[in-house]
């Protein structure tokens, strides 16, 4: 992802996938075919949250096959968003707000999508020239209807609800102007990397795009 400013970027994205697979992978062995399970569902993207040792090494296996994007989500400082970006990370995601972490990304030209849910969060995301927004855990900070009272004072904003959303209230999500994408680990649930279970990730992955084609 090259050229233009990094919000623009991460607009492109987000206008191509309409949802982006949150992954907790345990072992970086199951990154290669967990690629291959999500491209061979129409869904070849994937956020790594660093919540685990594999995390790092998966990003970098997953990154090296040019048809897939990968980020690093539950980036949490700079350090963290250095090394995942050097791993080959696409993009990078935050649970909240850290001025800290948009800086670094943007210093090196990689898309970063801040978490913000309320006025104050949204309005420094904006300060620090952001445009795109995670919005997390969207069920319990309102879901949808939040969402609409937010876009009212903040209509620049695009926002990535994640935290709750299903194959089953997606739609719902997708179907406001102001949502971009939605985040969902529902696709590449624990159960399914546990077991190897890759067949039934390719499935949900080709239900979630069949869905986000409807909306």
């Amino acid at each position: 992802m090259t050229g233009g400013p990094p919000g623009q970027d991460v607009a492109r994205l987000l206008a191509r996938v309409r949802l982006i697979p949150v992954i907790t992978i345990q072992d970086a062995a199951q990154a290669e075919p967990l690629a291959e399970a999500l491209k061979a569902g129409g869904l070849p993207c994937a956020e790594v949250t660093l919540r685990t040792d594999a995390a790092e090494e998966a990003i970098r296996i997953m990154s090296q096959d040019p048809d897939m994007l990968v980020g690093a989500g539950t980036v949490l400082s700079e350090n963290q968003a250095e090394r995942a970006i050097a791993a080959g990370s696409g993009f990078i995601v935050t649970p909240g707000f850290s001025g800290k972490v948009v800086r670094a990304c943007q210093d090196r030209s990689v898309p970063v999508i801040p978490g913000a849910v309320t006025a104050t969060e949204i309005g420094a995301a904006l300060d620090a020239g952001v445009r795109v927004v995670k919005f997390f855990p969207a069920a319990t900070m309102g879901g949808p209807a939040a969402l609409r009272a937010l876009a009212g004072p903040f209509p620049m904003v695009g926002f990535v609800p994640t935290g709750g959303v299903t194959a089953g209230n997606m739609a719902e999500y997708l179907g406001l102007s102001c949502v971009l994408a939605v985040g969902g680990s529902w696709v590449v649930a624990a159960d399914l990397l546990a077991s190897g279970n890759y067949a039934e990730v390719t499935r949900r992955a080709s239900e979630a795009v069949s869905l986000t084609g409807k909306v």
